[in-house]
Formats: structure tokens, sequence, C-alpha cells
């Protein structure tokens, strides 16, 4: 093992991939979180809710009110320039990664996949040297310039996007995307006003070939782009598809041009050293020279374990899906933070009724008193949120004087063009049911 360490995870590799990798997330996610806060996300997502979906044992997480929350993206953004510029790097890595991280796990209706691999990145890079070369930390010799770092470094980043690849292809093998074609049959059709292909869109086998040739390029892209003579018309690849994507499913945000900038990783050290050698600064060699050249890591067992415990782990999230029965798109038990990106087209309908101890009095809920459009949406196909909601209904109602208000919940559920179906047993009292890491009892069986 520590012969493997040493060979493998340490030997001196250029610094340029991971200076790339820095400037161009810091840029990518300055340019992200300018157009949230220009789009008024801010105030629609953690502002005007008066409830949010919380995740397990991190209820304590709340927004900070208006001004709070203001201020927060505000330091984000700035954050983001020092990462670009490679000035006090380390703390405004380490500060965007905890506040953008806290701010993701405000509300859960509000997730996403690529949200999610913007903290993971944050988190590793917060362990990585990216301010060793084109760094303001060099430059008034906060830091050493460093032009040589373990390959870890590297790799750690590359591994990242091969869990992201070929999870999201292994999703994909399932009979509703590779045999009857849905979603992808049920969206294309809106996209018919496009120019040129726009008529196609109806075509049955356009929607097959998305579907395929989709599950063929998560599982493979990687293999590609690790191979020195395929590189090059893989990345090609990664344009056509990416922007393709951003193109048909504009509501997919920044995903695209956040995989097509981080895909960079893959290119060689003089592929990135000729980029940054168009900037001002000390230009880096592509190789590293000699073993001499070396930097010395200390605890290398500490941080061999800590790297093997993090790959370990991220293996593992996206298969716990496997604990639980039943049709996984529908229970949705294990679907979060398991890569599974734009697989299922499914919507609700929820109607919860609040009775007192007795039955006596009885009140219809008007979800949109409660929630937002965004949270109603998110909340109606969602078990987990539909408890949530219960739960938070119970205790408003109680707060009135009603004496221990009992919720029930009927819920009709369309998966992946289906007729709707009943989603929750509406004899059951949600506001006395708990929440749990086990199958959830009372959601019906899918049916065909």
């Amino acid at each position: 093992m520590t012969v493997i360490d040493q060979r493998s995870f340490y030997r001196p590799v250029s610094i340029a991939p991971l200076i790339t990798f820095r400037i161009t997330f810091g840029v990518l996610m300055l340019f992200s979180l300018l157009r949230f806060w220009w789009r008024g996300w801010i105030t629609s997502l953690y502002v005007e809710p008066h409830f949010h979906f919380t995740y397990p044992g991190l209820e304590w997480v709340q927004p900070l009110g208006n001004v709070g929350m203001h201020l927060l993206f505000a330091l984000l953004i700035t954050s983001t320039v020092l990462i670009i510029l490679g000035c006090f790097y380390r703390m405004a890595i380490l500060f965007f990664f905890l506040a953008f991280t806290y701010v993701e796990l405000i509300d859960a209706s509000a997730y996403l996949n690529h949200y999610y691999f913007i903290s993971l990145v944050a988190f590793i890079m917060v362990f990585l040297p990216a301010n060793g070369a084109y760094a303001l930390d060099v430059y008034w010799r906060i830091t050493p310039r460093k032009p040589l770092v373990p390959a870890w470094t590297i790799d750690i980043l590359r591994f990242q996007l091969a869990i992201v690849y070929v999870f999201a292809g292994l999703a994909k093998l399932n009979p509703d995307w590779l045999i009857h074609a849905e979603p992808m049959k049920t969206w294309l059709p809106a996209k018919s006003h496009l120019p040129i292909v726009g008529p196609w869109m109806y075509e049955t086998w356009v929607a097959y070939l998305f579907s395929w040739f989709g599950t063929m390029y998560d599982l493979f892209i990687v293999f590609f782009l690790l191979n020195k003579k395929t590189r090059l018309i893989a990345y090609g690849f990664v344009l056509v598809f990416h922007l393709a994507t951003a193109l048909f499913f504009p509501g997919i945000g920044m995903f695209p041009y956040v995989m097509i900038t981080s895909s960079l990783i893959f290119f060689s050290a003089a592929f990135h050293a000729k980029l940054l050698s168009f900037l001002p600064g000390v230009k880096l060699q592509a190789t590293a020279t000699h073993e001499g050249t070396a930097p010395v890591f200390a605890r290398k067992k500490i941080l061999s374990l800590g790297i093997a415990l993090y790959v370990t782990l991220q293996l593992l999230i996206p298969l716990r899906f496997l604990l639980y029965p039943g049709h996984l798109f529908w229970t949705e038990q294990g679907y979060r933070f398991s890569w599974r990106v734009m697989l299922m087209e499914k919507s609700g309908a929820a109607y919860f009724t609040v009775k007192d101890k007795s039955g006596s009095q009885v009140y219809e809920v008007d979800n949109k008193k409660f929630l937002t459009p965004l949270q109603e949406k998110m909340m109606s196909t969602q078990p987990d949120m539909i408890l949530q909601y219960a739960h938070h209904l119970a205790k408003s109602y109680q707060q009135t004087g009603l004496e221990d208000p009992q919720v029930y919940a009927e819920v009709y559920v369309s998966l992946n063009g289906d007729r709707s179906k009943p989603f929750v047993d509406s004899s059951v009292n949600l506001a006395a049911q708990k929440s749990t890491w086990k199958p959830i009892p009372w959601i019906l069986p899918y049916k065909k």
C-alpha cells in the first residue's frame, strides 16, 4: 500500500490542471450566483416561504431573513472573486463550501444534483493547493509557489466527475428510459417550436435516440476522456451533449456548463499549461522534471485513509436505494444524492384534511396559504416532504386551538406519462407518523 501511495497518489505532477480548475470553477460560480441574485431567487426561495422542507437531522438549518440572506450571497460572490484570483484562497474556498452548502440545506424542495456536486467539489478544493500558481497568495508570498503537486489532487477531481457520469449512466438502465423512451416521449414534443429540429420532436425514434445516446454517453464518456487518443473527440461530444441539454431543457440551469468546464480536468498538463500561458504570471512546466522536485507531504497515512473514506462514501451513497423495496421513482427513497439526472416526469396533486380529536371539526387545507408554488409542486410527489408538511399543518392548527389535530391526505401522482394513481393511504393519520429511514408503510405500491 505504501508503494502504491508513493508511486500513484503522491507522484509529482504539474499544478496546471488544478489552476485551470480553480479559475474556471470560480468564474462559473460567480456568474451563477449573480444570476441567482438577478432573477430574484434569493427572495423567492429563502425569504418569502413561511415554511421550509428540511433534511433529516438538519432541522436547525433555517434562513437568515431578507437582509441576512442577501448579505450571505454578497459574501459568497466575494469569495468566488477571491477564489479566481487565488487571494486568501484557503479562507475563501472554506467559506464558499460552508456558506453554499448551508444555503442548499435550507430547503429540500430546491434540491438539484449540480448544487450537490458543487458542494462536493468545494469540499475537495478546501484540501487542494490550488493557490500554488497564478495566485495573489503567491505574489504576496502568503504561500510559496508550487509548480508541482501530488497526483491525487488532480485524480480526486477526475474521480468525482467520473462518479457523476457513470452513476448517471447506470441510473438510465431501466425499462422506462430504454424500452419506453420515457420521459423523452413526454418532454420532446414541448420543444417543437425550436427552429430546424422542431418538427422532429414528435417522432418516436428521436425520443429513443435521446434516451439511448444519453445512456451510452454517461456510461462511457469518462473512459474516452481518460484516453489520450480519444480525448479531443470525446470532449467534442461533451460540448455537443451538454449544449444540446442546455438548449432543449433550460430548466436544468447551470448543470451543463458546470460539466463542460469541469470535464477539462481530464486534459493533459501540457494542455492546461498552454491555456494558462495567456495569463500574466510565471509560466508553468507541463511535466515534473525530476523526482527531487517533489514536495514533501506529511501524514500520508491519514491522508490516504481520508481519501479512501471519501471514495467509499461516494460509491455507496448512490447505491443506498437498494435497501428499499418498491419502485424507486415512485417512493423516491434513496433517490436524492444518487446522480439521477432528468430521469422521470412526475407530477402530483395533494389534498389535505385536518380534523380535531373527535372528528367533529374538519378543515380542508388550502396549500397556497402555507407553501409557495415550487414547494407545493415538489411536495406533492415526495413522501418525506408530504410527511413534513403534514406535521407542519398539525402544529399550525394546534396553535389555533384545535385539539390533537389529525392530518389526512389524498395524493394522486402520475409517473412518466401514466395516468394519475393514488399515492398515499388516505386512512392514515400522517400527523402521528414519524420520519424514518425505514421503508414508508403509508405509501401505496406502484402498479403499472
